[in-house]
């Protein structure tokens, strides 16, 4: 990193704003909701949800209560248009939702949009075109007045088509995003967006949305309030719009800038279920909307099978819920502090007794609310989960075990709890780690190994005792690693395997200082075991735990 990131970087200017209103006032009510996980969530995954999997969580946003819901780019490929077009015509959609479809200010995209929507009750078509000086200057080589009228054009293209909609009975509300409005000069947001009213013409009876995302978090979250109201108190005929925020998380503060940005003036939020997006991810709308509820405030949204709506995103997206995701995450409601426990216990307790406003130390709101349970986990026994058994292994030997890691122990140790019918130490639960892992010794064990490298290719030469045979062997690749996969499969006989995962951490300090590595490999057949090394030497941690995931995989 810099020392002086000055010279590289600079903060992003001051918003001409005088007399703030939105520091002085409460958010009273819910906003107008719309998920995007069928858009901007799914474009976000390396593999994108296919039909079946687009229209199960359709059907879980719909039980969640969402009424807006962005189901795609229907012009972007086969599997978003099909879509769009079976939602409509197996008449899945319940007449008081209503979709949103996501199109570029170009006439073929938006030509394919519309098709896609004939016959629909209620829909947002949701127009955009970027806008801030970098992308006018580095994407589109445009002036401000070109960039105007590519606007300008693809509204008027909308509007010269939504009779083929409208003569069908469709309800249509036209949505227009200057799209990376959080790094755009706000005078000039203002200036495209009433030049995209001026074809739409919105009336306070038909109101168009006008969507101001924070598509690259820039700036701490009071300056995108700042910008929200700025256009709020400037933009003409502001009756005649609905206020939109669509945030993203690359500053962490996606959840802040939603919360202010209401504040502001916004009438209505885009997000995703747990922060689903690019990058460092979407607004999370679980955690604005528990916000709300935690302070009193009906949310509009249905959170109370917790458990179900992760099941279903993890079955859907192969994304995973962080476990300190704050109201999802599996360790929320865990407590490993004694003191902590001794405190929630007597909240609780109190709370039961008197059935009033809630006031449980450590606890924001009544796990019971969304289908869950306050946890101990600070011992481990048979019933103790993955969580309990990383837990006393990093708190009592600073044993950090990475998460598909402690998927795969946990289960092992917790049946190895089981049989014994009891409560187990932290030292007993290290000695299963270490007999699984660090221990297995058959049928390769190490001898000796040295490597040295030249000009980025690496040579091994390992002395190895396989089935109690001691046995030379020689390899190659860019790396020690590499070099010693090499040994194995071409020179030792091991099934053949890849490396997948590579994790390292001290254990202690000093000149003695002990280095743990994690290596997690893929077998041919796709199989993926872990193994652990420990020695002075990272480099030989590190080989034993190669030696650690092929005996296993065995």
């Amino acid at each position: 990193m810099l020392k002086n990131p000055s010279a590289k970087y600079q903060p992003f200017p001051a918003i001409p704003i005088q007399n703030r209103q939105w520091p002085s006032r409460t958010i009273t009510k819910a906003p107008i909701w719309c998920s995007v996980d069928l858009r901007d969530g799914n474009q976000a995954l390396a593999v994108p949800m296919n039909v079946s999997q687009k229209l199960d969580m359709f059907d879980a946003l719909v039980k969640c209560g969402f009424k807006e819901i962005e189901v795609g780019f229907p012009s972007a490929s086969n599997t978003e248009f099909s879509f769009n077009r079976r939602l409509i015509e197996e008449k899945r959609i319940p007449d008081d939702v209503t979709i949103q479809v996501l199109v570029q200010a170009r006439e073929d995209l938006i030509e394919k949009t519309v098709q896609s929507l004939i016959g629909a009750k209620q829909v947002v078509i949701h127009m955009y075109n970027s806008t801030s000086p970098a992308q006018r200057k580095y994407v589109f080589g445009k002036t401000k007045e070109e960039i105007i009228e590519v606007a300008r054009h693809g509204a008027k293209l909308i509007k010269d088509r939504l009779h083929r909609l409208t003569e069908g009975g469709t309800k249509v509300t036209l949505q227009y995003s200057p799209e990376s409005f959080s790094a755009t000069e706000v005078e000039f947001a203002k200036e495209i967006s009433e030049a995209v009213m001026d074809v739409w013409q919105p009336t306070p009876e038909h109101k168009m949305i006008l969507n101001l995302p924070d598509t690259v978090e820039v700036a701490m979250p009071n300056v995108y309030a700042d910008q929200i109201e700025w256009i709020c108190t400037n933009i003409k005929n502001r009756d005649s719009l609905i206020i939109s925020l669509h945030t993203h998380n690359d500053r962490g503060t996606g959840t802040a800038a939603t919360e202010l940005g209401l504040l502001a003036g916004a009438d209505r939020v885009e997000g995703t279920l747990f922060g689903n997006g690019e990058r460092t991810g979407n607004l999370d709308i679980v955690q604005v909307a528990m916000n709300l509820y935690m302070h009193g405030t009906e949310p509009k949204l249905d959170f109370s099978d917790m458990n179900g709506l992760i099941a279903m995103y993890e079955r859907t997206t192969g994304m995973t819920v962080p476990a300190r995701q704050p109201y999802s995450g599996e360790l929320v409601f865990t407590a490993f502090s004694g003191s902590h426990q001794d405190a929630i216990k007597k909240g609780l307790s109190g709370y039961d007794q008197h059935k009033t406003i809630w006031d449980v130390p450590y606890l924001t709101i009544d796990p019971h609310d969304i289908g869950r349970e306050y946890h101990e986990v600070i011992r481990v026994n048979s019933q103790s989960g993955k969580g309990g058994v990383a837990y006393l292994l990093e708190s009592e030997f600073g044993i950090e075990l990475p998460k598909d890691m402690q998927r795969e122990f946990g289960p092992i140790a917790n049946d190895l709890v089981d049989k014994l019918g009891r409560e187990v130490s932290g030292t007993e639960l290290k000695g299963m780690f270490w007999k699984e892992y660090i221990e297995r010794e058959t049928p390769f064990a190490l001898h000796h190994f040295h490597a040295d490298g030249v000009d980025g290719v690496f040579t091994c030469r390992c002395s190895l005792v396989v089935n109690d045979q001691e046995r030379g062997v020689v390899g190659t690749g860019n790396g020690p690693i590499a070099a010693f996969v090499n040994a194995l499969v071409s020179d030792a006989g091991a099934p053949a395997f890849e490396v997948a995962t590579y994790r390292e951490q001290s254990l202690s300090s000093g000149t003695e200082a002990a280095a743990l590595a994690f290596i997690q490999i893929k077998t041919a057949t796709g199989k993926l075991v872990w193994g652990a090394g420990v020695d002075t030497n990272i480099e030989l941690a590190s080989i034993k735990a190669v030696l650690s995931a092929v005996n296993r995989a065995g």
